[in-house]
């Protein structure tokens, strides 16, 4: 009885002994196996800055942070005097170039060619006195009943006032005729500039209302109401959520399968863990002062990190840029 008690003993020994290392492998097994392996990202959207050509002070804001706008939708007014003051300037120079080509094209007054009629008809009564002086002279002299120095003083003036006539004549032939062609062509010309430079400062005024360039959301706002901006400092920001995607940063290691075009799974926290299918779009390495691994630490090799950017297959609301994003299915 007592063999056979001990025998009993013995077996019920082997038994635990094979149990206990039964579990104790399957504890090793799943201490050691590898775990899955968590990449995470986030998702990003395209921005767009508000931002205007001419310096001024924020008159008004018509939107606030969070608000939906759609394209070409006015967010922001701006006030500048310089503005206004260039425009009435441009006005001015417009106004002073029209009058003069106005002046080139109907040419003289009236009262300046009668006048200049009357001017040439006078001369006309000169050289004709003249030239009968000049006659009664003439036969007096070839009488030899005058000396040559009287015939010399008559008959120079009697060309001056012929020269006088013709001037006179000149004269009234400019004021019938107007301005020349190229008084008309530059009077027509500087016009045009005026018109360009008050075209210019319209475009500016233009740019005192600026207006959202995309459909999204208002997600930030720099200035307050009152504030100077400069030209070009930008004064909000619009999230265009109809464009997002997700961006990981990957050690090349671990790139298998994320390839141009390759479809992924993408959880999101923030949506309960929701899994989104995203293809990937972009892949690209990083700089190497910010990623570059030492070699002991990966094996005989440096290994470099790349950014992977993926795009949802379809829309998801609720997606948010600055999320994050878990990348599934990474081992």
């Amino acid at each position: 009885m007592a063999q056979k008690k001990n025998q009993a003993n013995l077996a019920v020994g082997i038994i635990a002994l094979i149990a206990i290392i039964f579990v104790i492998a399957i504890i090793g097994y799943i201490v050691s196996k590898p775990k899955a392996l968590v990449i995470q990202g986030e998702v990003e959207a395209s921005e767009y800055r508000v931002s205007g050509k001419v310096p001024g002070r924020i008159e008004e804001l018509y939107v606030r942070e969070g608000q939906a706008v759609h394209k070409g939708d006015t967010v922001v007014n701006i006030d500048s005097p310089e503005v206004r003051a260039k425009l009435a300037q441009a006005r001015g120079a417009v106004a002073a170039a029209k009058a003069q080509q106005s002046k080139a094209a109907n040419g003289a007054r009236q009262e300046q060619i009668t006048g200049a009629y009357e001017l040439w008809q006078q001369a006309l009564v000169q050289e004709d006195v003249m030239k009968k002086s000049f006659e009664r002279v003439q036969k007096l002299y070839d009488q030899k009943v005058v000396s040559a120095q009287k015939y010399d003083e008559t008959k120079a003036r009697y060309d001056a006032s012929v020269a006088q006539a013709k001037a006179a004549k000149s004269q009234y032939d400019m004021a019938v005729a107007g301005a020349r062609s190229e008084d008309k062509a530059a009077a027509e010309a500087l016009v045009q500039r005026a018109n360009g430079a008050l075209q210019e400062v319209e475009g500016y005024l233009g740019e005192l209302y600026l207006t959202s360039p995309a459909d999204g959301i208002i997600a930030e706002i720099f200035p307050k109401t009152g504030e100077l901006v400069g030209t070009g400092s930008p004064i909000m920001t619009v999230v265009d959520l109809s464009d997002v995607w997700f961006t990981f940063n990957v050690r090349e290691d671990y790139l298998h399968g994320l390839t141009q075009g390759a479809e992924i799974t993408v959880a999101i926290p923030a949506l309960d863990g929701k899994e989104i299918k995203a293809t990937v779009s972009y892949l690209a390495v990083l700089d190497s002062y910010a990623t570059w691994k030492a070699t002991k630490e990966t094996s005989m090799y440096d290994a470099k990190t790349f950014e992977v950017r993926a795009v949802p297959t379809e829309t998801v609301q609720g997606l948010r840029p600055g999320m994050s994003a878990i990348l599934k299915g990474i081992e």
